[in-house]
């Protein structure tokens, strides 16, 4: 039976399930939050130590600026209203992407984390402006910068995702099968599985099923 130990998520659908269930897309994002903190609750439930949430990636800056700032006014309440109590959960919190935000986010991104940095439950790495093809450009960047001689062990000390272990699972709602500029490198070795459901209807019985399907997967990283 494999060890689940880190989960990523892409969160695709929650503008189609806003236009289809209440005429806005930012119906779907609030709704879609709902979802995040059942699917935090049942990642303790299963002991997994690692989730990463794809939150808004470089290129979700060409959205239309209200529903950007409803996004961020969305990620800040949330922040302001619920990080006390992830903190008495002993979760932690990581941002993971530049944070080249307003003040005000940027100030509560860091004091989230610093709030949380001792927790050792279950760690949340928010993937907030990510794009992997810009993380490996930094990285290798970094390594001509140090001089440091071109090797995986090397390479990935310079990720934003250093000190964390590859995710076991990529979950991605939707009915899309892509992965969209998301953990290029670190995904190589992981199990995927795309979902039909859209973000807001996916639930933690639709988890239960996926980690469980995991559980009984051969994984052979290239070995017979």
């Amino acid at each position: 039976m494999n060890r689940l130990n880190h989960v990523a998520i892409i969160m695709d659908g929650n503008g189609r399930w806003g236009l289809k269930n209440k005429n806005s897309r930012n119906a779907g994002h609030r709704e879609g939050l709902n979802t995040v903190e059942e699917i935090i609750k049942e990642s303790i439930k299963n002991k997994i130590k690692f989730l990463t949430l794809f939150t808004f990636s470089t290129e979700n800056w060409k959205r239309p600026k209200k529903e950007i700032n409803f996004l961020f006014n969305l990620l800040e309440n949330f922040l302001l209203n619920k990080i006390d109590e992830l903190n008495k959960q002993n979760v932690k919190l990581k941002i993971i992407g530049l944070k080249n935000f307003s003040l005000k986010l940027n100030k509560l991104l860091i004091q989230s984390e610093n709030k949380t940095k001792k927790n050792n439950r279950l760690q949340i790495n928010l993937a907030l402006n990510y794009g992997s093809k810009n993380e490996l450009l930094n990285a290798f960047k970094s390594l001509r910068k140090f001089k440091k001689k071109i090797t995986e062990k090397n390479f990935v000390k310079y990720l934003q995702t250093s000190n964390i272990p590859d995710p076991d699972i990529l979950i991605r709602t939707g009915n899309t099968q892509r992965l969209s500029n998301f953990l290029l490198w670190q995904l190589a070795y992981t199990e995927i599985f795309f979902e039909k459901k859209l973000w807001p209807d996916f639930n933690k019985k639709d988890f239960r099923k996926i980690i469980n399907k995991f559980k009984s997967i051969k994984r052979n990283y290239g070995k017979i």
